[in-house]
């Protein structure tokens, strides 16, 4: 494992109970989240191609519950073994693995459908390829990918600091026309672009792409 992703892994590993207390049910004061995954799963279930989907990048596993009562079946990964073991701990009833976006655990074309909500922010310039054409491999054809991610300069950020845990991390902020170009490479054509202005807390503004492999 590289310096750098062996830096991102071990910071959340001491950020996964922050994450689990911060993030515990922001997914319901958030109508455009659930606005983006709601097309996403009524999209992956009316392809007809089933309802095995995997969050990658599933940090706490906060996104499991609403996945199922969607009728989808979600598993999760994340590069993070603390982030796993709260995972387990706080949504028992879904299965979870320690796995890099890079080289996932699943066969090829084995999933309905993808999500990465802000877990493709951390890609270093040399990954972002290999990256998303491992999450086209592992979609069927027909297949859908749903991702959220700050929608900024593109530009090396250092990020964690603000937690006041004494760690840090690379991040990157890619605009939405870099994100649609590394999907359009990996053979992921776009069906819905959309984007919300930063509330309070957030510093720049948040996109989210619904992509179809071809």
């Amino acid at each position: 494992m590289d310096a750098q992703t062996e830096e991102l892994r071990h910071a959340h590993d001491v950020l996964a109970g922050w994450y689990a207390e911060r993030l515990s049910g922001v997914l319901e004061s958030m109508p455009t989240e659930r606005a983006v995954l709601d097309l996403f799963s009524e999209l992956t279930l009316a392809a007809g191609l089933g309802a095995e989907v995997a969050d990658v990048g599933c940090g706490t596993g906060r996104l499991m519950p609403y996945l199922a009562s969607r009728d989808l079946s979600p598993r999760g990964v994340d590069l993070s073994p603390g982030m796993i073991e709260v995972a387990r701990r706080d949504h028992p009833a879904f299965p979870f693995e320690v796995g890099d976006l890079r080289d996932l655990p699943f066969p090829d074309a084995s999933l309905a459908g993808v999500v990465c909500w802000y877990s493709l922010i951390f890609l270093a310039p040399t990954a972002r390829t290999v990256a998303f054409a491992e999450l086209a491999r592992v979609l069927r054809p027909g297949g859908y990918m749903v991702t959220a991610f700050k929608d900024g300069d593109g530009r090396h950020r250092r990020s964690g600091r603000s937690a006041g845990l004494g760690v840090e991390f690379d991040s990157y902020w890619l605009p939405a026309r870099e994100m649609l170009d590394l999907a359009g490479a990996a053979g992921l054509d776009m069906v819905f672009q959309g984007s919300r202005p930063p509330e309070e807390s957030e510093s720049c503004p948040q996109g989210y792409l619904l992509l179809r492999k071809a």
